[in-house]
C-alpha cells in the first residue's frame, strides 16, 4: 500500500463482520471474505488555505472519494495480479465496512467521543477506505492510545450533538447543513453563530489530540483547494456536489440573512 496511502493497517474480517452496514454495496464483498485492508487519506492543509473558509476542512480539498477511490483500486489492480486466484474489492464512504471500528482494530487510531478516528500522526482529519479480500493476511492490530477523555468535543458542540453516551447524527451541525428543504428558525440560527456553509470541524478543531496533526502529502489535495464558496460556485468534483445547488446556495443565503 505504500505510494497508495501514508497509513495502513491490517483488519481481520471476523472482528467486523457482525457490525456489517447494510447498503448496496454490501453485494460486492467477496465470498468468505478474511481480510480487511483498511487505509487512511490524511487532509490537513497548511493554515494559510484556510483563509476566509467557510467550509468543513474536509470539503476544501478535491472529492475525497474520488481520489481515495482510485488509489484503492490501483492497489486492488496490484494484488489481483500478485494473488490471481482470489478477490479484492474497494470500497471509500459508501461501505458495507463500519471503518472507523476496522481502523482502530487494525491498530490505526482509537474512536474519540465524538465517534471519529484519531490517528496518531495525523489525528481526525483523515478519510478512511478499505480494500476486502478473501485473501488472509496477518493482522497490524497494534496497541495505540485512547482517547484521553477530555471531553472538550462535548462542551465545544454547539448542536450539544455529542455525549459520553451517545452521538446525535441528525442533530449535529454537519447534518443540519446537509438536510433538503427548509430548516427550522433553530436550525438557521445555529448555522448563522456557526458561520458555516458545509460541514462542521468544531469538535475536532478543539480536540488535543489534533493540537499536532500533520499535513497531508496527497497531492490531489494539495493542489484542490477552495476554501470559500459563493452562489454559483463551481460544484463539480466537491464534495458537497452530491448534495446538489439548491442545499448549497439555500446554506448561503441563511449565512447573508
Amino acid at each position: 500500500m505504500n505510494g497508495i496511502s501514508p497509513l495502513w493497517g491490517i483488519c481481520p474480517f471476523n472482528k467486523i463482520k457482525d457490525n456489517l452496514i447494510a447498503c448496496r454495496a454490501k453485494s460486492r464483498l467477496p465470498e468468505n471474505a478474511k481480510t480487511v485492508i483498511v487505509a487512511c487519506f490524511p487532509y490537513l492543509l497548511e493554515d494559510s488555505q484556510y483563509k476566509n473558509r467557510n467550509i468543513s476542512k474536509y470539503a476544501v480539498v478535491t472529492d475525497y472519494h474520488n481520489v481515495a477511490l482510485a488509489r484503492l483500486e490501483k492497489a486492488a489492480d496490484k494484488l489481483r495480479t500478485l494473488y490471481p486466484e482470489n478477490k479484492f474489492s474497494a470500497f471509500a464512504d459508501n461501505s458495507p465496512i463500519p471503518e472507523v471500528r476496522a481502523a482502530c482494530a487494525a491498530g490505526l487510531g482509537v474512536r474519540g467521543i465524538n465517534t471519529l478516528l484519531i490517528t496518531k500522526k495525523y489525528g481526525s482529519y483523515v478519510f478512511i477506505g478499505e480494500i476486502v479480500t478473501d485473501l488472509e493476511i496477518k493482522s497490524t492490530d497494534n496497541k495505540t492510545n485512547a482517547c484521553i477523555g477530555c471531553k472538550k468535543c462535548i462542551d465545544a458542540c454547539p448542536a450539544r450533538a455529542v455525549s459520553e453516551t451517545d452521538f446525535d447524527e441528525k442533530g449535529c451541525l454537519s447534518a443540519v447543513t446537509q438536510k433538503k428543504g427548509e430548516l427550522t428558525a433553530e436550525e438557521e440560527d445555529l448555522m448563522k453563530k456557526c458561520g458555516c456553509v458545509w460541514g462542521c470541524d468544531i469538535c475536532q478543531d478543539v480536540c488535543p489530540m489534533n493540537a499536532d496533526a500533520a499535513k497531508t502529502e496527497i497531492e490531489e489535495f494539495l493542489s484542490s483547494p477552495v476554501s470559500c464558496i459563493s452562489k454559483g460556485c463551481e460544484l463539480d468534483g466537491r464534495a458537497y456536489e452530491w448534495r446538489g445547488r439548491n442545499v448549497i446556495e439555500r446554506n448561503i443565503k441563511i449565512q447573508q440573512k
